[in-house]
């Protein structure tokens, strides 16, 4: 476990927009590409608000070799950390979800309900034969309004810096 004593989340932590907060049902949401070569780990959390049922949200993960999304191509992951239900805020602990790895992820109940999704990627989880250092999550267009975004919160910077380094 890291000492954390006087130190500040940005202290060893990173954050960025990957998508920010928008009506899901607008189109296909694309997310920014976030650099992962100078931390340890980027956990990609993913919120959205209550929809209409059978408009369940899916979430894709990519890695690309750049922030521009070149060679783009699928990123498995096994576990996600979900937070699920009428009210996430009701909800105390994550529950821990694993599937057979895959790049995408859904819920049969997610659009009716509030969500929070919690992917965690590693370096080593990337293409780095092939020089992929890039990653982000996309959001599926969803068929009726539904508000989400997802949020980069890259942790276990390589390097100490201050302030730490982007993730852009």
């Amino acid at each position: 476990m890291m000492p954390t004593g006087n130190l500040r989340l940005l202290d060893i932590a990173q954050i960025a927009s990957v998508i920010a907060p928008v009506n899901l049902a607008t189109g296909a949401n694309s997310g920014d590409y976030i650099a992962m070569k100078d931390f340890h780990r980027v956990a990609m959390i993913v919120q959205a608000a209550a929809g209409t049922a059978a408009n369940d949200l899916t979430i894709t993960a990519l890695q690309a070799t750049d922030a521009a999304g070149t060679g783009s191509k699928a990123l498995n992951f096994t576990r996600i950390d979900v937070k699920q239900g009428a009210d996430v805020q009701a909800i105390g602990q994550f529950t821990e979800v694993t599937q057979a790895a895959a790049n995408t992820y859904t819920e049969a109940t997610n659009g009716e309900e509030e969500l929070i999704y919690v992917v965690d990627f590693m370096p080593e989880d990337l293409d780095i034969a092939n020089d992929f250092t890039h990653i982000t999550i996309d959001i599926a267009q969803v068929g009726a309004a539904k508000v989400g975004s997802v949020v980069a919160v890259a942790f276990g910077p390589k390097f100490g810096q201050d302030p730490q380094l982007s993730v852009l």
